[in-house]
């Protein structure tokens, strides 16, 4: 279930008010999602592959993959950690939500 809401959350034409979530719900996807266009923008900003992205968050290039395309198994913490060790700070991390 949660994998079709990301996507409809994700596409431009119908956007995470179309679905019946509760507030709590659709802010949290709203959040994932933010944290998720800005991890990739910083890698992209830094001129990273995913492949080096990954290796420097210590993980596999598909789970960055998965990370960057706001899949719904990937946990906040996980998104938090990976703009933390591309070198976010606590303010851009604000700014991205």
């Amino acid at each position: 279930m949660w994998a079709s809401v990301f996507h409809a959350a994700s596409t431009p034409k119908r956007g995470i008010r179309s679905l019946s979530l509760s507030d709590a719900d659709a802010q949290s996807i709203e959040t994932k999602l933010a944290l998720s266009r800005r991890r990739r923008d910083l890698r992209e900003k830094r001129h990273l592959t995913q492949t080096k992205a990954a290796s420097l968050l210590k993980t596999s290039q598909s789970r960055l993959a998965r990370m960057e395309a706001g899949d719904p198994s990937v946990s906040l913490d996980l998104l938090v950690r990976g703009l933390f060790a591309l070198g976010a700070t606590w303010k851009e991390l604000a700014k991205a939500v």
